[in-house]
């Protein structure tokens, strides 16, 4: 094992910069945990179906095997099981990638990472309305730390990796102090729970332990409900809060990649209480969700498309599609800069994001996005509620329809993801793929 961790080569977050270096000293990083202060900003933005939004990932667990464990049905029994939720593909890192970014630019490995600083991230979006936001990753060494990982220092087991923290992944973070300083670990969460200093998003990644990663089902199960229960009871954490308790991908990559999820929280209304959710989700739908609850810009990017959780789009009449999921391949992805080769084709070129229209959360696009890609045209139909892409042939035999239609939301409105009903990108090949808003058939 080694007796060095990856690590920040500065010793104080008032220099922080981008990490070059995979593998400084232990020393190095130990300077850095004695002078690091975590921030903890806090604010009170009003959203329409919640307040507050957490998610706790683990790791790797095929649907069959976590809804069949105890401790995850006696947490479901609390909220509402999400029965028809989708990874965005395999293997982990991008999956955390797309949690943060809307889109994994082709990642296929948990590879030491760095997106450009020109990618914008949800931390752009939270702050077009000054929402305070958060990571908690259990044994961060200290905030902002950047390195690969941080074996446990008397065992030297797997502990914190850095591919299980979406947003260290992105050069707009990691280049900005302040914003570096928002990435914390356990410790600080529970300093923060004390002091109500909780930010209104917050994501929360457990160990390679906890998170079953490196143990199993009955295991991380047994962790999460001793760390969820508690918080159950603590009226300041529930207040106005929805948790989401879900999983990076599945195990079995030649299954679909749906995972086990659950919604807990103060925001879900009691009659909600132990039911279930079958509306088709994506990581990419948790972006979209909190744009519409908090009135946000998109990033123009899958979020935009991307059905937003039930809880939030009755309170906005958004209606969803109902996705055929019969074709639908999540295991791998599209090409793109961060491929090695492994579940996707390497390509140099960065993808363009959308730059019109409303997409799914209604409140149009990030205009550090708009003025990014300015005259350039969007690399896939970001306004489809699943990824696609008619070049490589990725997903392009799968339909959607919408699941119903109302006064609110015709099914030819065309600001949302495609606007006719059903839905097939293999038509929109035959037709001719325009990206852009202006095209509603795919």
């Amino acid at each position: 094992m080694k007796s060095f961790i990856p690590g920040l080569l500065t010793a104080s977050l008032a220099y922080a910069q981008t990490a070059t270096e995979k593998e400084p000293l232990l020393s190095n990083i130990q300077d850095a945990a004695a002078t690091t202060k975590p921030y903890s900003p806090v604010s009170n933005v009003t959203g329409l179906a919640f307040n507050k939004f957490y998610q706790v990932w683990l790791e790797n667990i095929d649907f069959e095997d976590a809804s069949a464990d105890e401790n995850l049905k006696w947490l479901a029994s609390q909220g509402i099981t999400l029965t028809n939720f989708y990874a965005a593909t395999h293997p982990s890192e991008p999956n955390y990638c797309a949690s943060a970014g809307g889109d994994t630019f082709g990642m296929d490995n948990d590879d030491f990472n760095q997106i450009p600083a020109n990618v914008s991230t949800i931390a752009d979006l939270f702050d077009t309305k000054h929402i305070a936001w958060g990571e908690y990753q259990e044994h961060l060494p200290y905030p902002g730390f950047q390195g690969y990982n941080y074996s446990n220092q008397e065992t030297y087991a797997n502990d914190y990796v850095r591919k299980h923290n979406p947003l260290v992944l992105f050069d707009s973070v990691t280049k900005n102090s302040t914003r570096l300083r928002q990435i914390k670990n356990f410790t600080n969460f529970e300093d923060d729970l004390a002091d109500k200093k909780l930010p209104q998003y917050a994501f929360i990644t457990p160990n390679m332990t906890n998170d079953a990663h490196d143990t199993n089902i009955t295991f991380a199960a047994k962790w999460e409900r001793s760390w969820v229960a508690p918080l159950l009871n603590n009226s300041y954490f529930m207040e106005d809060t929805l948790l989401l308790l879900t999983f990076d991908e599945d195990s079995t990559y030649r299954k679909s990649n749906r995972i086990f999820s659950i919604l807990l929280g103060g925001a879900i209304p009691k009659h909600l209480k132990g039911t279930t959710d079958n509306t088709f989700y994506t990581h990419y739908s948790i972006i979209a969700s909190m744009s519409a609850n908090w009135g946000l810009p998109s990033l123009g990017r899958w979020d935009c498309g991307a059905n937003i959780l039930e809880i939030v789009a009755n309170k906005t009449g958004y209606v969803n599609y109902d996705v055929d999921t019969t074709n639908l391949r999540l295991n791998e992805t599209y090409p793109g800069p961060m491929s090695t080769g492994d579940y996707s084709k390497y390509s140099p070129v960065w993808p363009n994001a959308l730059t019109s229209g409303n997409c799914s959360a209604g409140h149009g696009i990030l205009d550090i996005v708009k003025e990014t890609y300015k005259g350039t045209a969007p690399t896939y139909n970001y306004t489809s509620p699943f990824p696609y892409d008619t070049k490589s042939g990725y997903n392009v035999n799968v339909n959607a329809t919408r699941k119903r239609t109302s006064d609110k939301q015709p099914a030819s409105t065309p600001t949302t993801n495609a606007g006719n009903s059903p839905l097939s990108p293999t038509a929109g090949k035959i037709c001719g793929l325009l990206m852009g808003l202006l095209v509603f058939l795919f």
